[in-house]
């Protein structure tokens, strides 16, 4: 769709005279190389683990969303930079036709892959798809910048109508670019899960277990795809070493049972001091 998409607004960007929509073309190329990127960085995030990367290779899933990001930056400093080189020239009504038709397509586009990727917990589809929602945007205001160049005849400062419409594209281009850069550098850094009914679901199953009296802690660290858990347990302090052994492999084949984002399980036991000692 993106082929599709990209190449035809770039054809009829030169064939109407519109620097915004050959912009708007070269936005939907880059949803191109995010989506290869996305394809290729999945594939590698979901390496098994090996002896030097005991955790897997999830992290793979991050670095590929900013070499995203900055291909995106780049593009949109481009466009941004080239719009203040441009001619004044009036675009052709076909500008108007084909934006709408892109429109439409993106935004459906946009919304399935935002959806498969909150669906699959994968940042790489929905960075792709938040960036593919950015192009619905830009091709608005390449519409609405072809519209007024139709009135430029009577309103003067509308004929540069293109030249501003190219320069909003390449910012909210830059924008997207930005935001993917930065929330995918803070997960790198060692960011963990903050979705509180999430944890709570874990912990409840941790609690099912009678031998566990409560939970002192519990920190899911992001792994791309998925999730290495850390936690602290209290139990009886008279436990036999071997029983909490058992306890503990039992609530980690669990969990990992009852959700495969959990890949890796660390629970440390304190021994559990009631009130009164």
């Amino acid at each position: 769709t993106n082929i599709v998409l990209a190449a035809f607004k770039i054809i009829f960007g030169f064939i109407g005279n519109s620097s915004a929509l050959t912009a708007d073309g070269l936005h939907s190329l880059s949803d191109l190389i995010t989506d290869l990127c996305a394809i290729i960085g999945s594939y590698f995030s979901k390496k098994p683990a090996d002896s030097k990367h005991p955790y897997g290779h999830g992290k793979l899933e991050y670095v590929t969303s900013i070499i995203i990001s900055i291909i995106i930056l780049m593009l949109g400093c481009s466009i941004v930079s080239n719009a203040f080189n441009k001619e004044i020239v009036i675009s052709s009504v076909l500008v108007v036709v084909v934006s709408f038709i892109t429109i439409v397509v993106k935004l459906f586009l946009s919304m399935f892959v935002i959806k498969m990727g909150k669906k699959y917990k994968n940042n790489i589809l929905i960075s792709s798809g938040y960036e593919s929602s950015t192009d619905v945007i830009s091709s608005i205001v390449v519409l609405l910048s072809a519209v007024f160049m139709r009135f430029s005849n009577k309103i003067e400062i509308l004929k540069y109508s293109d030249i501003i419409a190219t320069i909003i594209v390449g910012i909210l281009i830059i924008k997207v670019g930005y935001t993917i850069l930065i929330e995918n550098a803070s997960i790198m850094l060692g960011e963990q899960e903050t979705d509180e009914n999430y944890i709570n679901k874990v912990k409840k199953m941790i609690l099912k277990n009678e031998k566990v009296i409560e939970i002192d802690s519990l920190v899911l660290i992001k792994y791309g795809p998925y999730y290495k858990l850390i936690g602290e347990v209290s139990m009886d302090s008279n436990a036999r070493l071997k029983d909490v052994h058992n306890t503990l492999e039992a609530i980690e084949n669990k969990i990992k049972n009852k959700d495969e984002r959990i890949k890796y399980v660390t629970i440390h036991v304190n021994p559990y001091k009631n009130n009164e000692e």
